[in-house]
């Protein structure tokens, strides 16, 4: 018979009781989730301190913050949904700009009602293509949205020779951009909507489960019984269509469509997503940290012009933005 060494209940409860709990506890905390709030309280109050006398903290401007970053605060709850299933959407930034001109011209020429349709429909037509190309074609979604950033931008340089197609119509203008609902501004009314329904169904719905499951692991997604690429699809395809609307919130705003409305907003997206604790491997997010994300980089913006920085150092801010967002992404 083998001798064992002799484990006395102490030994046996310190281990279990001191060792393995605080390493249960370690494993289940993330402090990369808490960073969002921590570095927005600090940005907030060094601005607050700062620039108070240039009216930083006046609530025009910190509402103004709010309506700035709406375009992006939307796009961020469906990007948090990709990310989440570790894919990728190149395309939302141009894609809004392209859904604004549609809008533009559909409104010129039809009115309001088609004009809704047929800027909603194009990210529809987009979302299907993505979707479709990822899941059947088996095309890495970089690659696929990388692609059709390029096919928007160019089709609305194309149908609106590069020029802003004004929308005069002061209903679709107000509902989309500058009027209110009762007290609230339509602006932040959007985004509130957004961000409250993309954190319900992303924690509360079996898809946001499913979503998460199908970028944690998706061969034991598959073996679990989720149909991962009918998830894939669909978040690739709500994607467009988020940023379809984004675009339409873009016309509103602007009274215009034109075609680089959205320039550049996937690398903000992006940020916000990652910044709000979300890995860039998928199994994990948040939407409201996401919108937190958003808000944090309009602010930055925000506080850089009411200090005086030019634009060119606006932007050097802007990337060291997006590199600290990448340097928080999770590693598993």
């Amino acid at each position: 018979m083998t001798d064992r060494p002799a484990v006395s209940p102490m030994s046996s409860r310190s281990v279990d009781g001191i060792v393995s709990l605080p390493s249960r506890l370690g494993s289940r905390f993330d402090w990369r989730q808490y960073v969002i709030y921590v570095v927005f309280g600090t940005i907030f109050v060094f601005f607050a301190a700062t620039l108070h006398s240039d009216g930083f903290l006046n609530s025009n401007n910190l509402l103004n913050i709010i309506r700035q970053t709406a375009t992006i605060s939307v796009m961020a709850t469906a990007m948090t949904f990709v990310i989440g299933a570790a894919e990728i959407d190149l395309s939302v930034g141009a894609l809004a700009g392209l859904s604004s001109c549609v809008t533009a011209l559909a409104i010129e020429h039809w009115g309001v009602a088609p004009g809704i349709l047929a800027g909603l429909g194009i990210g529809v037509l987009v979302g299907t293509i993505n979707g479709s190309l990822v899941t059947l074609l088996r095309i890495p979604s970089f690659l696929v949205t990388l692609g059709m950033l390029g096919i928007t931008q160019g089709v609305a340089m194309w149908i609106t020779a590069e020029a802003a197609v004004p929308i005069l119509d002061n209903g679709y203008n107000n509902v989309f951009g500058g009027a209110n609902f009762g007290p609230v501004p339509s602006l932040v009314f959007w985004t509130g909507l957004f961000v409250v329904v993309g954190a319900f169904v992303l924690r509360k719905t079996t898809f946001g489960r499913k979503t998460l499951a199908t970028g944690g692991n998706r061969i034991a997604a598959d073996y679990s019984g989720i149909n991962t690429a009918r998830i894939k699809f669909m978040v690739l395809f709500i994607s467009s269509v988020v940023a379809a609307f984004a675009g339409m919130l873009y016309a509103g705003r602007l009274a215009s469509g034109r075609f680089d409305w959205g320039t550049g907003d996937e690398l903000s997206v992006i940020a916000a997503v990652i910044l709000g604790g979300t890995s860039l491997f998928g199994g994990n997010g948040s939407v409201i940290g996401a919108f937190f994300g958003s808000i944090m980089i309009g602010m930055i913006n925000n506080g850089l012009i009411l200090g005086g920085l030019g634009v060119d150092q606006q932007e050097v801010v802007r990337g060291a933005v997006i590199v600290f967002a990448v340097a928080l992404g999770r590693r598993k």
